[in-house]
């Protein structure tokens, strides 16, 4: 038992030596784009700070719920659907109640891709497997969420003239912005095909590189990796639409009336709608 505990003293102190030299190259790298007047200084502290503490905390959950049971699973990757919304919700200023929409959003696109693999046998229900596997779709389907949101807001904002010019002109809300709604799903989608295209010649990812320390089948660890990227596409693609729609919907009111406008400011992030009132 005491060698055990030396051991794992001996991982955790390795690991911080090792996590100090990552976070010194970061730092460089961000004072060396202060020299091109890119100040992301307080930013970047706090999100390594941030990031450091919560895989500590969840290296310390995992630890404690090794052998969890699947409604353990579960009410952890709601909780990181949770957290995943909040995060995701600060790329929609200015529409109402993002947080919930980032939520629905996410919970889609996670939920229905863990679904399928659990139907299939591709995942088990041991939570030091579920967890993992899940917090990996739910992530990117947070990020393709805030991108869709981000890109379909810009892109509406951007097109006012012609927006309401086409409904001026007796056009359908939805006809009006579908080219926006397709832009957006397709920001969202392509680092994920762009991923997916370069997965094994450009990069091994760490899942097929744990099987294979593990003692899997290469053959097998390459096809449920294959598995994996190809459902972290399938919940970015749910996330990134399901996200766009939502948001179409409040673009307009119950009058066909464009209410996103420019000037929005950022402070209002929060979920309080700043919706300017369209003058007929």
């Amino acid at each position: 038992m005491s060698e055990l505990l030396s051991m794992w003293n001996h991982q955790v102190i390795l690991g911080i030596a090792q996590a100090a030299a990552a976070v010194a190259l970061c730092l460089a790298v961000v004072f060396l784009c202060r020299r091109f007047a890119v100040h992301v200084e307080r930013e970047t502290a706090f999100s390594l700070a941030r990031g450091f503490l919560q895989m500590v905390a969840v290296g310390m959950l995992l630890a404690a719920l090794l052998h969890g049971s699947l409604p353990i699973a579960i009410c952890i990757l709601v909780g990181m659907t949770f957290a995943a919304a909040v995060t995701a919700a600060r790329r929609a200023p200015g529409i109402s109640r993002p947080r919930l929409l980032s939520f629905c959003a996410i919970a889609a696109g996670g939920g229905i891709a863990i679904a399928v693999m659990l139907a299939t046998g591709t995942l088990t229900s041991d939570l030091i497997v579920l967890v993992p596997v899940g917090s990996m779709l739910i992530a990117n389907a947070m990020n393709a969420c805030a991108q869709a949101m981000e890109r379909f807001r810009a892109d509406v904002m951007a097109h006012v003239g012609q927006i309401e010019a086409g409904l001026s002109l007796g056009a359908d809300p939805a006809t009006t912005v579908a080219p926006y709604v397709q832009s957006a799903v397709y920001a969202s989608l392509l680092p994920r095909l762009d991923m997916l295209k370069s997965l094994g010649f450009v990069w091994i990812p760490g899942v097929m590189a744990g099987m294979l320390v593990s003692g899997a089948s290469p053959v097998y660890a390459g096809i449920f990796q294959f598995i994996i990227v190809a459902m972290i596409l399938s919940a970015s693609g749910i996330a990134g639409l399901v996200a766009t729609l939502l948001m179409r919907g409040q673009a307009f009111s119950s009058a066909a009336q464009l209410e996103f406008r420019p000037g929005i400011p950022d402070s209002d992030v929060q979920g309080k709608p700043v919706l300017a009132h369209h003058h007929v």
